[in-house]
């Protein structure tokens, strides 16, 4: 497909401005998309390590208090005692309330409830509120000691559990439980726990953004939610995927699918309570500044292709119009119409006003050249022609003297010794010769009229030389009618019998015409078997013909051989056809020579 140049312009216009502009989006949008990406990361890994700093602060909080009750000599005493009933129990139940659990519930008025159950079946319940405080069971407390005995730690470190000893706040209450020691044994003799409100966890990440959909939650060791903001949630296991994932991958964000939603997670595991505090946020709203990028970087992207599109459609017309416009005006010239383009000012303003007052000069000076050049041409024509003519005429007049000389001489020789009828047939012969050659024109003859032009001068040459020769013409038929120019053969036979039989003409000499094509070639030979040429006058006389020097030797008697013989021939073969064409000379000394005439095959014109 052939573009032209405002075409090709837009195309790398745009090219450029496209792959620039894809190169650069790209770049930016990903550059800023993996910068964003770890920002998330770190904002989220941050956020969960604060929030479980803070859990683990509030917990360590907790276990400060559960100290004192821990050195209480009471409580000690009450985990080494056998079963107690009635006053016995009752003093240890008032003195470790009132020493031991009631300062622990002013400082920390949160905690809802207190209880120690020891290894030999003995429990205190403390009510944080005023409540009676209500002894356990023997049998609720052996149920909650064998759990708190599994789900605690053996170190006795506090473990956080997402159970209660009163069923009426399931899911809104966390159980704080460890195993501790009595006096006698350093082995471990009971339990002591616990509960607080959950809700007060959630005070601790009440300043965290987290957007609207964002949350905390806790898990267990078991997978068990501890914690959630949708209550239903709590007791409830995670699934399988996603504990998995959160086993793997601790403070590090990753990517799971909650329903049809997609959620960004980190977690981070507590080495204090053995929870797993989990961030949740959705894929989108925290993707959501990165697409923000990705529209604003299409959108500017998009604008800016348009109006650069249009700008750079603009300069490309800006070039292409003045050139379009020299482009119809040089057309303009290859048809001869000398036009001028039309500029706003004299001054030019840019390079393509430049060229264009550069054309227009041109234009004028080569309308004033091809004028001067075509009326020079004009009169070197008429002058050529008037030079041809007269060149022509010169050259033609040239034979009749020369011949006529001749022939009036035999005539006189025969008028003067006798009658007969001889004289008649020479001067007939001579009559037809005469205005055979006066005719003007070069070269409308055929070679059928030159041949016959050479029996006539064979009849005048019979009575000269008093010997009736023969001429072997063996042109082919279907050549007889071709063009060829007058006066040509003629000259040569005549020189032949002047040159090539200097001794006179013996029985054996013969002279054969013939003619052919070849390739492009239109040729007449004449041929002899006379004296031939030596072979340097030969080059010497190529030469000539070659440089067209007509007569240029010193003697007079070669002047007129050759000026008005094979030299005359070629040039006026050369005036009509063109000086590619002429004579062409092959001889041998003692053998003979053959001249050859060279014209086109197709009729001059």
């Amino acid at each position: 497909m052939k573009w032209n140049l405002s075409r090709k312009l837009l195309t790398y216009f745009l090219v450029v401005i496209v792959v620039s502009l894809t190169s650069v989006g790209v770049f930016t949008y990903t550059r800023s998309s993996n910068e964003l990406d770890q920002l998330s990361s770190r904002h989220m890994s941050q956020i969960v390590n604060n929030a479980m700093y803070q859990t683990d602060l509030y917990l360590q909080n907790y276990d400060r208090s559960m100290s004192s009750l821990l050195s209480n000599q009471d409580v000690k005493q009450f985990l080494d005692m056998p079963p107690l009933n009635g006053y016995d129990y009752y003093s240890f139940y008032s003195s470790i309330k009132e020493y031991g659990i009631k300062p622990i519930f002013i400082r920390s008025p949160e905690i809802v409830n207190m209880y120690i159950i020891s290894y030999n079946g003995n429990s205190i319940f403390s009510f944080n509120g005023g409540g009676s405080d209500q002894p356990l069971t023997s049998t609720e407390a052996a149920k909650r000691l064998a759990m708190l005995k599994e789900k605690t730690k053996d170190n006795g470190q506090l473990s956080a559990l997402n159970t209660t000893i009163q069923p009426e706040r399931k899911n809104s209450v966390i159980t704080l439980a460890r195993k501790i020691r009595g006096l006698s044994s350093p082995e471990y003799s009971g339990i002591l726990a616990f509960e607080v409100q959950i809700r007060d966890l959630a005070t601790l990440w009440g300043g965290i953004d987290l957007g609207e959909d964002g949350f905390f939650f806790i898990l267990d060791e078991s997978g068990e939610i501890v914690y959630h903001p949708q209550k239903e949630m709590i007791g409830t296991q995670v699934s399988a995927k996603l504990k998995e994932q959160l086993d793997q991958s601790d403070a590090q964000m990753f990517e799971s699918k909650e329903g049809n939603k997609k959620r960004m997670y980190v977690s981070r595991d507590s080495e204090y309570s053995g929870w797993t505090l989990v961030v949740s946020m959705p894929l989108d709203e925290l993707k959501k500044p990165i697409a923000s990028i990705r529209t604003t970087t299409i959108l500017v992207g998009l604008i800016t292709l348009v109006v650069a599109i249009w700008l750079s459609n603009r300069f490309g017309r800006s070039i292409t119009r003045p050139i379009r416009v020299l482009k119809n005006g040089m057309r303009q010239t290859e048809k001869g119409n000398w036009i001028t383009i039309p500029v706003s000012s004299n001054e030019p303003k840019d390079e393509l006003d430049e060229l264009t007052l550069s054309y227009n000069l041109m234009v004028k000076r080569l309308s004033d050249l091809v004028k001067q050049v075509y009326e020079a041409e004009l009169q070197n024509r008429e002058t050529q022609l008037e030079r041809q003519k007269a060149e022509f005429q010169s050259l033609q007049m040239q034979i009749n003297p020369h011949f006529l000389y001749n022939t009036l001489e035999t005539i006189a020789c025969y008028a003067a010794l006798k009658d007969s009828d001889e004289i008649s047939e020479i001067v007939k012969a001579m009559a037809y010769m005469l205005r055979y050659s006066v005719q003007t024109n070069l070269e409308e003859i055929t070679v059928a009229n030159e041949l016959k032009h050479i029996l006539t001068y064979m009849t005048i040459l019979k009575h000269r030389i008093d010997y009736e020769f023969e001429i072997d013409a063996a042109v082919p038929p279907n050549l007889l009618l071709h063009k060829m120019v007058r006066l040509t053969l003629q000259p040569l036979v005549e020189n032949i019998f002047q040159h090539a039989f200097p001794d006179g003409v013996e029985p054996h000499h013969f002279i054969r015409i013939d003619a052919g094509i070849d390739e492009d070639i239109f040729w007449v030979s004449v041929e002899d078997n006379g004296a031939g040429i030596p072979e340097g006058k030969l080059e010497e006389l190529n030469n000539k013909l070659e440089t067209y020097r007509l007569t240029d030797t010193v003697g007079s008697s070669e002047k007129v051989t050759n000026g008005i013989g094979m030299m005359n021939v070629h040039r006026r073969i050369q005036m009509v056809f063109g000086e590619e064409y002429g004579l062409r000379i092959v001889s041998k000394e003692n053998e003979g020579t053959k001249i050859i005439m060279r014209m086109p095959i197709s009729n001059p014109k």
